[in-house]
């Protein structure tokens, strides 16, 4: 069943916010890939496997990434819809572990 399919129209505002929050993670997402192809096309860090596991690990996330923002749209939207709370926000924590991992694993080879 699609999402439109359920409950009442909510306000356009809230629909649109919902919208722009989806649409930012989508760049949020292209900026990942983006660095995913930098860091494959700059050779840093320079040991292969290193660099092969970077690129491979940001575009993992900027595709897991992508797929969760656009269950969270659905599921705000459907709330919202219902009249229900909203679902919790379990997105930005993924990514900021994730984050935290390539950042500290670039660190380490470039003080290295």
């Amino acid at each position: 069943m699609g999402v439109y399919d359920v409950g009442d129209e909510p306000d356009p505002r809230y629909t649109l916010a919902n919208e722009r929050t989806f649409l930012a993670w989508v760049r949020t997402t292209l900026a990942l890939l983006a660095g995913s192809v930098a860091l494959h096309s700059l050779g840093i860090p320079t040991a292969d496997w290193l660099r092969n596991t970077l690129v491979v690990g940001l575009a993992v996330l900027g595709a897991l990434m992508s797929a969760l923002a656009y269950r969270r749209w659905a599921a705000v939207e459907r709330a919202m819809r219902l009249r229900e709370p909203l679902p919790r926000f379990g997105l930005g924590l993924v990514v900021t572990v994730a984050l935290v991992l390539v950042s500290v694993l670039l660190a380490v080879t470039l003080v290295l």
